[in-house]
């Protein structure tokens, strides 16, 4: 506190003693912040906690006068989180470089002086005392590998590198003391993943675990995407380390022309490096952070355990940067570099936060995350397999607090390669949110989706002008654009859920009151769809994008109205639509036959579409729609608008602008990668292998779409097409067949041959239905 109050007298007859300044609107006052402060200097400086408490007294005494607390060029490493509180300040905050920007980093790591000596196998040692957990070695300001088996494999799809035997007994028998290294595997239907915490060795040689809770439907690990990571004895590859507390010990393997005698040496220390905290009743306003660097996060993986309301996700309330209770901040121009966990995460009530213009990359967990809080839910359900209960269920529309993101917005920033770690992630998350502003961004390399939407609370985003594309890249089942809707009116069971929304087709905008609207964007899925709506999306109005690759999916939901897009090499992938959902899908452009999987119901309109020619309109629907080549005016160079004379004109679709997608920072769009562009294929007409069984037609499981519309973990089974009345079995259209008597069936051929071994007779069944394994013993 003595240097606090030497730097207020020096700066007070500056700024607080000229009634004349006082008497007009006067400019920020500037603060300059220093890593080696000097009240001597020629321009005098501070600490950054320094700076805080100057702009407290200015803002005291002169309520409302902005201050900017300015940044000398270097690294801050910050002892604790930088805590900002309601009411704090009296006025506009706004942290920035003293010069040009990226030249101001904020770390959440803590740098060594070590003194490193040879070991062996090419590995250095130093002591290292710390009072610290770290997850993050960074060596020259380059993030390095905990030892890990396999090898960290820049090719490798699934978290660069796994192996089936990274758990098998076999090598287990050679660490000596694996307690607190870490497991890393996909979700066994790869809907994410699980990490655990090695806390012993069982007699019988398995290994002791914590952890799991981060996928909010347990399924297992993947018998084959797995790593182990934080093993001494997998430290064997260049840029491997490996701590080893109880002698408090580094161990590391420099890269072939390292000099460990001048490399810095910093380490993970803080999760969060900047905290603003308040809540609705009292919020943190006007600060801004701009042109800064977040650096150095630890790991968040362990600490990722709340469920969102019945998805696969759980989430870590906490990021480089964390908004917590605000209203108009912002945090624009900045860098997130190899943070541990979630690069900004805008949490509980906030409103009009702005995250724009950052360079968001190689984050462990999401890159910007809108998430409301369960208390402001309507009837809140956290595992997919509960089911609500309507009797009783409180039916009003909305939020029944203030307590969720509303009118905030991501806008002009470049997201890629997050979800380095944790693959329940995303460029840019929403959930239990109202009226968010998704606009500009370049979103690409991700495991998941690039753009999330959690259920249906509450809608009203605006998802627009965004190019998304190398996404789904280690999970499955997802798309580019992903969303689901398991809100208050859905439930498990197909026929609960038909009969319940039937009777009370009101309750399906209770959660969502307000329409989502995607428009004027470009993704592309090379591994699932590109828009992808599941589960229950409802109320979405999604015109003029373009989708390079994936198609466009509709599970079952209401009042969706899709029109004036262009789907390339793919088309659109109706599931197990209700009798009234009210969807629409017009004025599109189709370069393939639609994929309807489980349709008995269509919607109010699907027609006034172009088809690529006759053959492929297959289905009664499109009455009105147009057969023929669209005429793109430029299919190589990605400008899709039609020429005239195109068909698509006649079937109502309007030109749209094909060169707004993404970023538009000078300084961004150089450093974006661009999205790769499809070679359009010659046109497809739908085609199916059907067989007959018993009177029922069954098929094999050939499609992401089947496998989706019957929530399949794998691609195992035979699916029922068709199921005649009065059948042997009491089975239905959508299910898909597991076993027959004693016998897997894992396609139509082992349905077949286990059926002539059993001569016809009627034995037990194995299925799958509603998303889980049903038995039926008659």
């Amino acid at each position: 506190m003595k240097n606090i109050f030497a730097c207020i007298v020096y700066a007070a007859p500056l700024f607080l003693l000229s009634p004349v300044l006082v008497a007009q609107k006067k400019p920020a006052i500037p603060l300059l912040v220093s890593t080696h402060p000097s009240a001597a200097a020629a321009r005098p400086s501070m600490s950054l906690q320094a700076a805080v408490a100057m702009a407290h007294v200015y803002q005291q005494q002169q309520p409302g006068r902005s201050v900017e607390i300015r940044f000398q060029p270097g690294t801050y490493f910050l002892d604790s989180t930088l805590l900002l509180t309601a009411g704090y300040f009296n006025g506009n905050v706004t942290f920035r470089p003293a010069g040009k920007p990226g030249t101001v980093t904020l770390s959440g790591g803590k740098p060594l002086q070590l003194q490193w000596a040879p070991w062996k196998n090419g590995i250095y040692k130093a002591a290292v005392n710390i009072p610290f957990e770290f997850s993050h070695l960074y060596i020259n300001n380059a993030q390095q590998v905990r030892a890990r088996y396999p090898n960290y494999d820049s090719s490798a799809k699934h978290y660069n590198g796994t192996a089936a035997d990274a758990l098998s007994p076999a090598r287990i028998k050679t660490w000596q003391h694996p307690e607190g290294g870490y497991i890393h595997a996909l979700h066994r239907a790869e809907w994410g993943g699980y990490h655990y915490r090695i806390t012993g060795v069982n007699a019988d040689g398995t290994l002791q675990l914590e952890g799991g809770y981060q996928n909010n439907r347990q399924m297992g690990m993947h018998e084959q995407h797995r790593f182990v990571e934080n093993i001494f004895e997998e430290l064997d590859a260049e840029k491997e380390w490996f701590y080893d507390k109880p002698t408090q010990t580094l161990y590391y393997k420099p890269a072939a022309g390292t000099n460990l005698q001048t490399a810095t040496v910093v380490v993970s220390r803080l999760s969060e490096t900047v905290v603003m905290k308040g809540d609705a009743a009292h919020p943190v306003k006007d600060i801004t952070f701009k042109d800064i660097r977040f650096a150095h996060t630890n790991a968040t993986f362990m600490d990722t355990r709340e469920p969102l309301l019945r998805s696969d996700w759980a989430i870590y309330r906490g990021g480089a940067v964390l908004l917590d209770g605000t209203e108009n901040c912002a945090i624009t121009g900045c860098e997130f570099d190899h943070n541990g966990g979630n690069a900004v995460f805008v949490s509980n009530y906030n409103r009009h936060a702005n995250i724009s213009h950052c360079n968001i990359h190689d984050a462990g967990g999401s890159g910007i995350c809108f998430t409301g809080n369960p208390d402001a839910v309507r009837a809140p359900l956290f595992e997919y397999n509960q089911s609500p209960v309507f009797a009783g269920m409180d039916t009003a529309a909305g939020p029944q607090s203030p307590d969720y993101p509303d009118s905030c917005m991501a806008y002009d920033n470049l997201i890629y390669r997050t979800g380095r770690i944790e693959k329940q992630s995303a460029g840019v998350q929403i959930s239990m949110a109202m009226d968010i502003t998704v606009s500009h961004n370049t979103i690409y390399d991700v495991p998941r989706a690039g753009i999330n939407v959690s259920e249906g609370t509450w809608g009203g985003h605006v998802i627009e002008y965004n190019d998304v594309f190398n996404t789904v890249l280690e999970t499955g089942d997802h798309g580019a654009f992903n969303s689901w809707g398991r809100d208050r009116w859905w439930y498990p069971d197909r026929q609960v859920m038909d009969s319940m929304v039937a009777l009370h087709p009101w309750l399906v905008k209770q959660d969502a009151v307000k329409t989502n609207i995607l428009r004027n964007n470009r993704f592309r899925c090379d591994h699932g769809w590109d828009i992808d709506l599941d589960d229950g999306s409802s109320n979405y109005h999604i015109y003029s994008n373009v989708c390079l690759n994936g198609g466009l999916k509709l599970r079952e939901g209401f009042f969706r109205t899709v029109e004036n897009n262009v789907i390339l090499n793919n088309s659109f992938h109706p599931h197990v639509w209700f009798e009234n959902s009210h969807d629409i899908f017009r004025h599109n452009i189709v370069t393939s036959s639609y994929k309807p999987i489980g349709i008995k119901y269509w919607g109010d309109i699907i027609d006034y579409n172009v088809f690529p020619d006759a053959a492929a309109i297959n289905t009664p629907t499109d009455k009105h729609s147009q057969a023929g080549n669209p005429l793109f005016v430029s299919p190589a160079t990605g400008n899709y608008q039609v020429k005239p004379g195109s068909p698509a004109l006649k079937a109502g679709f309007k030109n749209f602008p094909m060169n707004q997608f993404g970023v538009v920072s000078a300084n961004l769009k150089a450093i974006a990668k661009k999205a790769p562009l499809p070679v359009l294929k010659a046109a497809t007409a739908a085609s199916s292998n059907i067989s007959n069984w018993l009177g029922a037609q069954v098929k094999n499981i050939e499609t992401l779409g089947e496998r989706s519309a019957a929530g399949l973990p794998d691609n195992k089974g035979a699916f029922l097409v068709a199921v005649p009345e009065n059948f042997r079995y009491p089975v239905k259209t959508g299910d898909v067949i597991l076993q027959l008597g004693e016998r897997n069936v894992n396609n139509v051929d082992d349905l077949l041959k286990a059926s002539t071994f059993y001569a016809n007779k009627k034995v037990p069944l194995v299925i799958f239905r509603n998303q889980q394994r049903v038995n039926i013993n008659q």
